[in-house]
């Protein structure tokens, strides 16, 4: 007998699976579930404060706080698959705004929220902080939706 989790999660290649790390970003299989509570306004906040990519000039190590806000519509991310996929960026190559807007534009395609924003908090690259900032719209006024909470880089003043 199938329990309503079971039909829930019917389809998902990822959860529940020993699952290899992604060689790429491209390569990674980002899925989804239905939302819960169609029809009930709420905000989903992840937060990856270790997330690493490579420079694409250099090959070194970049290194990001993300923080990624959504208000969903019909469908939430799943986290497994989204955990591998921010990890899959570890070996890739780019710049700071192509990872950050690149992980914001494919979850919003995926999921098609009411809204979504993503904030970049990169550390220093050659003495100087970048961060990128990528939202599909403004932030919805009648809904709670915190500050992401980076402050500034100070490094060690």
């Amino acid at each position: 007998m199938t329990g309503p989790s079971e039909t829930i999660y019917a389809g998902l290649e990822q959860l529940g699976r020993s699952t290899d790390l992604p060689a790429s970003p491209d390569q990674a299989v980002l899925e989804r579930v239905a939302n819960p509570h169609p029809g009930t306004r709420y905000a989903v906040r992840f937060v990856c404060p270790e997330f690493t990519s490579l420079c694409p000039i250099t090959g070194q190590p970049d290194f990001a706080h993300l923080v990624i806000d959504y208000v969903p519509g019909d469908w939430l991310v799943e986290s497994k698959s989204l955990k591998l996929y921010l990890h899959a960026f570890r070996n890739h190559g780019d710049f700071h705004e192509a990872c950050t807007v690149g992980i914001g534009k494919r979850l919003a395609e995926l999921l098609a929220p009411e809204w979504l924003r993503i904030g970049g908090y990169w550390y220093p690259r050659g003495g100087i902080p970048i961060d990128v900032f990528y939202a599909t719209g403004p932030v919805p006024a009648d809904l709670w939706i915190p500050d992401q909470g980076v402050p500034p880089y100070r490094g060690r003043g």
